[in-house]
């Protein structure tokens, strides 16, 4: 009787809206996930990643009326996992064509646990199977259990029935958090039959267990980032099967994804060419016309331009068509519509562009300021803080978020001793609170090209060092750029000053720590940590609290070089804003370089804080003391290095462009001839998609690869304008600002008439954003979905601002602007 009363139940559930279809199945499609139409199953197509934990990307996921709102369908140890919990090991993923289904087999290691989740279609959804051939471990039993996460953003204020008890799921959680051993966490509600927003048909979902308890969670007690979870404990004592759920969905055949018009946010120059890119569903017919409409000053609409617009060959899961309006140049007001789609209005003008870059440099770089109190008018961002940097990281340990030690300390300092003088400058990495050297001189580097580029003179902000106080929107008759520039600069010279040498970077010491949401001041006490001490005393210098970060001190050659590159560029910037300065970076820089010439490179290597490739950073560092010397030592050092530069043209192109005016003729004729075999690999990589730049594909979403290709282009196009047009600089504008897959939302905070406002910064706790920051963008989830999620800040391959990237926008904007001669 079971089986029918199941159905009863799941037709039951779904019988309240007429735009519901009841006997759809979904199809094993050739992607090799689950579909039909508004309803989509993946099965493992995504995978945990492993450098950062469980980023809610892999399991059985749902695709709903085009969203993904359930992610992590798998065993997990906890009710309400976060971040850093134990995940499982992948084994193997079979897709059975013949039979339908899709399998994945897992296994947690520790504890000698090996399992297979499989999926087959049923109507309107998909049944889940989880076995083993093993019962449970022991130390697994209470623990481990089948579980899905639901969006929090798309559930919020809907309600839910459990055995037909009803309830609703809170905005904002309440009650006591899991904590592992601890504490258990009390369900929202529980039961064999669950269905989440019944009252809503394109947010409706029932979940019927055959046999185990279903529990609701809230996760967001545990952690911000956490999601609603569905749990079944599974069985002691078995095997086979352990837990077997009827996932469906509410489904309507006749559904298709609205056009998306992606558009720039920020407008166009009349000049430029303007180019919409609609984003179809895959089912949808391309038989519409686009318009372009004049918003006139009484609210009314001209038709100026109206065209059947160009189909685009398909990406990722939809279908595109391209309008092209760049025959308009009259200033104004306008929108674009296409079927019942209209956009939000944007300008044709020559300043579109003039203030584009303001955001960033006035508001984004100041909040970021590490060792500084950040006020804005009644706003305190935060106060001044780590002013207890830092202590020496332990030896032989590796650590979250990519740093390690190895087996010495390459410093004076035991393990656990305070290094003076690192409390002084640098950026918060990204949405955490890190001082990551790759990305500060990365920073450095972007800021003081675009100083020298442009001459941004703009003043808003006053930097106040005797009182570390920074007041945004306050001029205090210093170029803002240049002050940018010395705040990093300060950070990696401390580095030098303290330990002889770059280092990895500095973070804190504890995921409690790490995980920190708010105003960084409060991670830590500012005062030095002193063991002697208990945790409550204090002198008003030093604790006994150990709160101190940690500096990683693994010497790097590679890093070495990028950070004196810095150095060196950072010493022509500021030779007449602060000369003292100026003259120790140079110093600094120079004597890095000879000290890395007395012995072998150190190659000491750990994720992405111990500097990028050898070659790669050692031609950095040689042209820019090239640059700023003139010493022939650096321009052979260069030539040396000119294999590398050939082999890798578009990682060293914008570098080596740089160094021609200090090279001789052969050295050009071979950049030349570099840059001619390098442009069709360009023009190919840049026509793989309707958007014409390069969008990558792993768990990152590139909007920092496309805004370093534009300043390669750049670089290109004002040394070879006979082989590179500039085109691919306000295409990659255009793509930042709302012409790319998934939405047409602005990607730069407060940029735009539509832009960012949830966004992965240091408050997005709050659902908030930073003015002028930019994220990371679509990420493209295997097999095939772009997506940026506006309502959920805490995706960080989509949403974390990140400082360097911000340098990159600033060069990209003026560099557009000075080629369309603002």
């Amino acid at each position: 009787m079971l089986k029918p009363l199941l159905a009863v139940a799941i037709a039951g559930a779904f019988a309240t809206a007429s735009t519901i279809t009841l006997a759809a199945t979904p199809k094993l499609n050739d992607k090799q996930y689950f579909s039909q139409p508004s309803l989509d199953v993946v099965v493992f197509s995504n995978w945990y990643n492993g450098l950062f934990g469980d980023s809610k990307i892999s399991g059985v996921e749902l695709i709903h009326f085009g969203e993904r709102t359930a992610t992590n369908g798998d065993v997990r140890l906890s009710a309400t996992p976060e971040q850093w919990d134990p995940i499982p090991t992948f084994v193997e993923r079979n897709v059975d064509q013949g039979s339908g289904t899709i399998s994945a087999t897992l296994a947690y290691p520790e504890y000698d646990f090996t399992y297979t989740i499989t999926a087959r279609p049923i109507d309107n959804g998909v049944e889940i199977t989880l076995s083993s051939p093993n019962p449970l471990p022991p130390a697994l039993e209470g623990k481990a259990g089948f579980n899905m996460e639901f969006l929090p953003a798309t559930y919020m204020e809907t309600s839910f029935l459990a055995d037909g008890k009803p309830g609703s799921f809170p905005l904002y959680p309440t009650g006591v958090k899991e904590i592992i051993g601890e504490h258990e966490p009390e369900p929202l509600a529980s039961g064999q039959h669950l269905v989440l927003a019944p009252e809503d048909a394109q947010k409706r979902v029932a979940i019927v267990s055959e046999s185990l308890p279903l529990a609701l969670y809230d996760g967001r007690a545990k952690a911000q980032n956490g999601w609603y979870v569905v749990r079944s404990l599974l069985p002691a004592g078995k095997s086979g099967t352990l837990a077997k759920w009827q996932l469906t969905a509410s489904t309507d055949n006749n559904w298709l994804r609205a056009p998306v018009i992606g558009h720039s946010q920020v407008g166009y120059l009349p000049q430029q060419t303007k180019r919409a890119v609609i984003e179809l569903d895959a089912r949808a017919s391309l038989t519409g016309l686009a318009e372009l409409l004049r918003v006139n000053p009484d609210g009314t609409t001209t038709t100026v331009k109206k065209a059947r617009p160009e189909k685009q060959e398909n990406y990722t899961r939809y279908q595109y068509a391209a309008f092209d309006f760049s025959d308009v140049t009259t200033s104004g007001v306008y929108q674009l519509r296409y079927g019942d789609t209209t956009t939000a209005p944007f300008s044709i003008d020559a300043d579109v562009l003039d203030n584009a870059w303001h955001p960033t440099l006035d508001h984004y770089f100041p909040v970021q300021m590490d060792h500084m109190l950040i006020n804005e008018a009644y706003r305190v961002w935060h106060g001044a803080s780590h002013l207890d940097d830092a202590l020496q990281a332990p030896l032989n340990h590796t650590h979250f978020d990519l740093y390690a030690q190895g087996p010495t300390t390459d410093t004076p300092y035991e393990p656990g001793e305070h290094i003076p003088g690192l409390n002084v400058g640098g950026w918060y990495d990204a949405g955490d609170y890190d001082i990551r050297t790759q990305t500060q001189y990365h920073t450095v580097t972007a800021l003081v090209q675009t100083w020298e580029e442009f001459g941004l003179t703009r003043d808003t902000t006053l930097v106040d060092y005797e009182r570390n106080y920074v007041d945004i929107h306050v001029p205090d008759g210093k170029p803002d750029l240049l002050q940018q520039i010395e705040h990093g600069s300060l950070a990696l010279l401390a580095q030098y000053k303290a330990v002889g040498h770059a280092i990895p970077g500095i973070i804190v010491p504890d995921l409690s720590q790490y995980t920190h949401l708010g105003d960084g001041l409060t991670m830590t006490d500012n005062l030095i940590y002193d063991a002697a001490m208990s945790d409550t005393e204090s002198d008003g210098t030093r604790s006994g609290v150990f709160d101190d970060r940690w500096a990683f001190t693994g010497k790097s050659t590679p890093l070495n070089y990028g950070s004196m590159a810095a150095l060196a560029a950072a010493s022509r910037a500021m030779a007449d804003y602060n000369p003292a300065l100026a003259a120790e970076c140079l110093e600094t820089a120079i004597a890095a370089w000879q000290e890395e010439a007395s012995h072998a490179p150190d190659r000491f290597k750990v994720g992405n804080t111990t500097g990028g490739g050898l070659e790669e950073e050692k031609l950095k560092a040689a042209v820019e003391l090239l640059i700023t010397t003139g010493d022939k030592q650096y321009q052979r050092a260069v030539k040396d290095l000119l294999p590398y530069i050939e082999g890798e043209f578009s990682r060293a192109a914008v570098i080596a462009i740089r160094a021609l005016p200090h090279m001789d003729k052969a050295y050009a004729q071979r950049i030349r001839r570099a840059a001619q075999k390098y442009k069709p690999a360009l023009e190919a990589a840049t026509s793989k998609n309707p958007f014409g730049v390069t969008i990558t594909e792993y768990g990152w979403a590139g909007n920092g690869t496309i805004l370093q290709m534009a300043i390669t282009q750049y670089y290109l196009h004002t040394a070879f304008p006979d082989l590179f047009d500039s085109e691919l600089i306000y295409r990659s504008l255009d793509y930042l600002y709302g012409t790319h897959p998934d939405s047409d939302i602005s990607f730069v905070s407060n940029v735009g008439t539509v832009s960012k406002k949830v966004a992965y910064g240091m408050n997005r706790a709050d659902y908030s954003f930073i003015s002028g920051a930019i994220v990371p963008g679509v990420l493209i989830l295997k097999p095939d979905l772009p997506e940026n999620k506006e309502n959920w800040p805490f995706l960080w391959g989509e949403n974390e601002y990140v400082i360097n990237v911000g340098g990159l926008y600033l060069f990209t904007v003026n560099a557009a602007l000075a080629l369309a001669q603002r």
